[in-house]
């Protein structure tokens, strides 16, 4: 049974940093697509990152270019995403998600593609 735990959500004030992780497990599949979503209160899911274990490609959510950075460690098992420069608009529960192989370049953004998730890790951006 795959399970996903993510870890590391917190209340920060604005411009700081945070860095969270997800933690895979019972995963079978060698070619895995994991991303960070997130949901503030009042709003839809939305997706933040995404990053292959098979191929170099990363995406980016346009409102976290070049202030989150995703990534995975070496026995691609777990997934981090950090995240500088925080906004109070970026406060929301975020999520990881997981799905299978081939590309995920047209449906990273989709919910529906991921076939797990974690529970969540609240973040808090706030003065």
């Amino acid at each position: 049974q795959v399970q996903l735990v993510e870890s590391g959500g917190g209340s920060v004030q604005p411009g700081g940093s945070l860095r969270l992780s997800c933690v895979a497990s019972g995963y079978t599949y060698s070619r895995t697509f994991m991303a960070w979503f997130r949901q503030a209160p009042g709003k839809e899911r939305e997706v933040v990152a995404g990053i292959y274990n098979y191929d170099p490609l990363i995406y980016y959510a346009d409102s976290v270019k070049g202030r989150f950075t995703i990534s995975r460690d070496g026995d691609r098992k777990t997934m981090y995403l950090q995240m500088d420069t925080l906004k109070p608009e970026d406060t929301a529960m975020y999520y990881c998600a997981a799905g299978d192989g081939g590309s995920w370049s047209e449906r990273w953004k989709t919910e529906n593609e991921y076939k797990y998730w974690g529970q969540g890790t609240q973040v808090t951006v706030s003065s």
